[in-house]
């Protein structure tokens, strides 16, 4: 393993100015595009040109990619090289990190990652992952867009208005009682043995709840089964009450999680909103008179907590195995196709979690024993396994129980580092701890630094934290059944492999860089820490924002775009 110190001697050859911006070709209308489909793979995209896209994109082109076996239209920045740099074989993907989008790369014309590795030469592609960024989602891409650019021109008053309290996450329908609440059937308070159904249904699916923790898939078509028996008695009970249309909605969701394999623990959710209901029934039985009014607001109010947090779960429904398996599969099809490199292979850049995308990637093309396309990757700040390392990120790990996962459906972290940003950038600098997360002290402009809090974040679903959340476990990161650790398979690849880290890297620090590394052939992989003692310093965005981070990772591209 090739490892190089850490040297603040490193000149910055490039100056780059706002005007090369404006000096590269940019497609002048929208374009159709329908490349050949693989068997696999079926590609559905189109393309933007400069007039098109909304102005948050600062790229040359806009590109949407459809991502098979779902609704999503993934989003691809487009760089075009200089005209005057040397040419390159390869183009080059660029992988941001958890619940970032395209604009850690692209902070300003002056500061743009995307912008001087295009100007070195590279046809540069930044990928935004499914629910980061200017990524779509359902049939009617135009629209969306149009309401994205609507979006971007008020996101200053936005902003403001984060600033001052954290966001409402999840997008949730709020729920609307036109009608006073009756918890009747057949005209009649609920009977004892209605209520006993209930019960009897909801003791059983606590029972399949708890064995299908012990026997896995087994027991999966049984929950599945007693669910719906418990949905449905449910239901019956609701038969004439206004609430009836709106529980019958729910219970279509609750039926296609369950069907789409989600863990057991769902049904723990349906039977925690069950038994909710069942309470409140029985109570009413106890009174003579039953509290109508009490017992329809406690019911209106679990419906409707329970819908929105279903309609998160629902919404933001995907998690770090659908970004490796269909995002960044079907976008490297697509670059090949629009960049059609001569030997089929492109280079590759991953910060945080993109790294570990590729890592990932590399490992599963080494156990397959297949070619992953890949020239040669970059990774910064990613690792594996961060069990030996006391990165920050174990904070997340109350999320790795499933249940309290569901409820906590999403992370709105945008929303939470906007509204933190006031009370660590101005007095009393409540929060100041928490810039050091992000960039060391001195490195970043505080105008940039301020533009990738409040833009550079968005929501993230509680799934994809729970599946990251095993790196942090014995193993290292595995894939969402728990049957393939990554790291096992991570001395299997064939690609010249830059680690990069960062010497105060609270995130990924350097030793948890180094425990994946270690794995990999030593001929494949070169090591570098940024920063000294005395400085310069450098945190987890530093290696994105630092510009004496851009020569090592262009001469070592170099060196392998052949």
């Amino acid at each position: 393993m090739a490892t190089l110190q850490s040297d603040s001697s490193l000149s910055i050859f490039h100056k780059h100015s706002s005007s090369t911006t404006h000096s590269f070709p940019r497609a002048a209308a929208c374009r159709i595009l329908f490349p050949p489909p693989r068997s696999h793979l079926r590609l559905r995209a189109f393309s933007t040109g400069a007039a098109d896209k909304p102005s948050v994109c600062t790229a040359d082109e806009l590109h949407y990619v459809s991502v098979n076996n779902s609704d999503w239209r993934v989003a691809l920045w487009r760089y075009h090289p200089c005209p005057q740099a040397p040419p390159r074989n390869h183009p080059l993907l660029l992988l941001s990190g958890m619940g970032t989008n395209a604009i850690g790369y692209d902070l300003s014309p002056g500061s743009s990652f995307a912008r001087y590795m295009s100007g070195q030469g590279f046809e540069t592609w930044i990928l935004e992952v499914r629910g980061a960024g200017l990524s779509l989602r359902g049939p009617d891409s135009k629209v969306q867009l149009q309401k994205v650019e609507a979006a971007s021109e008020s996101a200053a008053s936005v902003q403001a208005s984060n600033s001052n309290g954290i966001e409402q996450s999840a997008h949730a329908r709020p729920v609307k009682m036109e009608a006073p609440l009756e918890i009747a059937t057949h005209g009649a308070v609920a009977s004892k043995k209605e209520l006993n159904n209930i019960s009897g249904a909801l003791a059983e699916s606590e029972h399949v709840a708890v064995k299908g923790d012990l026997t896995g898939s087994a027991c999966e078509s049984q929950s599945k089964v007693i669910s719906t028996k418990l949905l449905d008695q449910i239901s019956g009970l609701l038969m004439g009450s206004p609430l009836y249309e709106q529980y019958n909605d729910i219970s279509r969701k609750l039926s296609t999680l369950l069907e789409t394999r989600q863990n057991s623990s769902i049904t723990s959710q349906i039977t925690e909103l069950s038994q909710r209901l069942v309470n409140s029934i029985e109570e009413s039985q106890l009174c003579i008179t039953p509290p109508l009014f009490d017992l329809q607001t406690r019911f209106s109010s679990t419906i409707g907590n329970f819908q929105k947090q279903l309609d998160s779960m629902v919404k933001y429904d995907w998690d770090f195995d659908h970004h490796l398996e269909e995002d960044v599969p079907a976008v490297i099809e697509y670059i090949m196709k629009e960049s059609k490199p001569k030997d089929g292979k492109l280079l590759a850049i991953g910060h945080s979690m993109g790294g570990i995308l590729l890592y990932s990637m590399l490992s599963r093309f080494g156990f397959e024993e297949k070619d992953p396309r890949l020239a040669a990757v970059v990774t910064l700040a990613s690792s594996l396994d961060y069990t030996s390392s006391k990165s920050t990120l174990k904070l997340l790990m109350p999320l790795a129980d499933p249940a309290q996962a569901l409820n906590v459906p999403v992370v709105p972290l945008g929303a939470l580092l906007a509204a933190a940003h006031p009370l660590s950038s101005r007095p009393p600098y409540v929060l100041s701890w928490l810039n050091s997360f992000i960039s060391a002290e001195g490195m970043m402009d505080p105008d940039l630094l301020k533009r990738l809090v409040l833009n550079g974040f968005g929501t993230v679903p509680a799934k994809l934290i729970l599946q990251l959340t095993t790196a942090f476990q014995e193993g290292g990161l595995c894939n969402r059944d728990g049957t393939f650790f990554y790291k096992d398979h991570i001395h299997k690849i064939n690609v010249p492999t830059l680690a990069i880290a960062g010497d105060q890297d609270l995130i990924c620090p350097p030793e948890a860089v180094e425990d994946t590394i270690k794995l990999i052939p030593e001929h494949l992989v070169t090591y570098k820490v940024f920063g000294k003692p005395g400085g310069p310093n450098y945190a987890h965005y530093d290696l994105v924002g630092g510009r004496m981070v851009y020569p090592c990772i262009v001469d070592f591209l170099t060196r392998h775009d052949k």
